[in-house]
């Protein structure tokens, strides 16, 4: 009998390739991008750019350089043939999760680890234990004191800034930082607008604009790419977790939800196919377990910590899997003929 073999997941069957998904995902995150690059000029341009062609251009050289191109030439070619787009999503999602008032050489390092360091000496596409871009923003982090000083969104005079900022930059302020100090939090119409706009809000270019997130969010569950249930199961368990942490005050549902990077991680990153359960039962496991983390960790440190939530359980996803397997497909079935003929 033959080795079986068991290919990268995810396991599908449908004509779509990879290469459709990651076109599908990066579709989805141009709303949010866009909106990023408005909020806080150019320089998010930039940013956006450079992560994405690091990005790709790690990929290639790694992968020229693993194929010995010197003794095949024609390498040089039939890489691009065979491109699937995941190292442009990682690009893409590392620039989201950057300040836009960072060094332009900040998103070039990220990308470079998440891709090289990550993804390709891990075996490439779909062998990676951890989220890439979600490594490489941690990298990023935990490197350089720039990664906490948060740019303020422009609001352009169409919605008052709250609260009031005097400086361009916060160190180490979002809204976020302020609600979990325990700022007492009254609710005004142009307060939320705030939030789901982004108008005035510190934060990651590709955070703080929440419609932006949601229309990708709309499409990528139209397109089938993720289920619906996934982000809202993780964004609603971390979001009462954070009422009941704070004396079961149901005004901190939403802000918990709506400010820091918890919907950008929850639809984009969470949801990532190699690095979350196989299984239905397994994904609820998954999900729970990161609302509840989420939700401590915030309280525990102050601080948002959606990317090192993601990333401590990518690293039990292995676990989930092993203890909470995949029905065999045509199990079912079977048993049912067993029935039968009995």
């Amino acid at each position: 009998m033959k080795q079986l073999v068991v290919s990268t997941p995810p396991h599908l069957k449908t004509s779509r390739t990879t290469k459709h998904i990651m076109i599908d995902v990066c579709v989805a995150l141009l709303p949010a991008a866009i909106m990023g690059v408005v909020l806080f000029g150019l320089n998010a341009l930039y940013v956006v750019l450079l992560s994405v062609a690091s990005a790709v251009l790690a990929e290639y050289i790694y992968a020229l350089i693993a194929n010995k191109v010197w003794k095949n030439v024609s390498y040089f070619g039939s890489f691009w043939k065979q491109f699937d787009f995941t190292s442009v999503v990682t690009g893409l999602l590392l620039a989201m999760v950057i300040p836009a008032s960072v060094p332009l050489y900040y998103p070039v390092l990220g990308s470079i680890f998440a891709i090289v360091v990550v993804k390709m000496l891990f075996g490439g596409t779909g062998k990676n234990v951890v989220n890439p871009a979600i490594a490489g923003r941690i990298f990023l982090f935990i490197s350089f004191a720039a990664m906490t000083a948060y740019p303020i969104a422009k609001d352009f005079g169409l919605i008052s800034v709250i609260p009031p900022v005097e400086n361009d930059v916060t160190t180490g302020a979002t809204p976020l930082t302020g609600i979990l100090a325990g700022s007492t939090v009254k609710f005004t119409q142009g307060m939320l607008l705030n939030w789901l706009f982004g108008f005035g809000m510190g934060g990651c270019i590709g955070e703080v604009c929440k419609i932006g997130l949601l229309l990708g969010y709309v499409y990528l569950v139209v397109r089938k790419v993720i289920k619906f249930w996934q982000p809202l199961l993780y964004i609603a368990v971390c979001g009462l977790m954070t009422v009941a942490l704070n004396g079961f005050d149901f005004t901190y549902f939403l802000p918990s939800i709506l400010t820091g990077g918890l919907l950008l991680g929850a639809i984009f990153m969470a949801t990532d196919y190699v690095t979350s359960p196989k299984s239905d039962l397994g994904n609820v496991i998954y999900y729970v377990a990161l609302g509840l983390i989420t939700a401590g960790l915030r309280q525990a440190t102050g601080i948002e910590v959606v990317s090192f939530a993601i990333m401590l359980m990518n690293l039990v996803v292995p676990l989930i899997d092993r203890f909470v397997p995949c029905v065999p497909f045509g199990t079912k079935r079977e048993k049912k003929a067993k029935e039968a003929k009995a």
